[in-house]
């Protein structure tokens, strides 16, 4: 199956600094955030975001992985930090794609059992493909696409990532 690029390396840098800015237009009254990123290329992309908002900004970044199983996504979700580091601060959810939206509701509905001061969702690619009512606050790309397609996204520390379509 062929790929056809929609993203380069330079475009996804491009877009995260976009989405780092517009992510501390809206948290700017905040000390602290919270980038919560799916496991794994969601928290690969929410470490890119954090470099990106350090350069920028004086907000405290706190990074959080989310474990969901995207089999079964209503199994328990799991975070590497505690309910308490994040309650009462703003939170980004983040993920590379956002295809039909199940694991984004899963894990927003997580977050939701502790009170958050603001929570917002950030993803690289929206395909406008969703089964759930969710959407992205912050997103790199927006694609209409066919079910029958494939967005992927790769994240490579030597400058070669890049999203494609298959």
């Amino acid at each position: 199956m062929s790929k056809n690029i929609i993203l380069t390396d330079q475009e996804i840098k491009h877009k995260t600094k976009r989405i780092a800015y517009q992510i501390y237009e809206t948290f700017i009254d905040e000390e602290e955030v919270v980038l919560a990123g799916i496991a794994s290329k969601g928290y690969v992309f929410a470490e890119k975001i954090a470099s990106e908002l350090k350069s920028i900004s004086d907000l405290k970044i706190i990074l959080c992985e989310v474990h969901v199983d995207k089999l079964n996504p209503q199994l328990a979700i799991q975070t590497s930090i505690s309910a308490e580091e994040y309650a009462n601060k703003g939170l980004i959810l983040i993920d590379d794609v956002l295809n039909s939206g199940t694991t984004l509701i899963y894990a927003v509905k997580h977050f939701l059992d502790v009170p958050l001061k603001k929570f917002k969702t950030a993803v690289l690619v929206d395909r406008n493909h969703k089964k759930y009512p969710v959407k992205a606050d912050f997103k790199g790309i927006s694609l209409s696409t066919s079910l029958l397609e494939h967005v992927q996204v790769e994240f490579d520390l030597d400058g070669n990532s890049n999203a494609w379509l298959s």
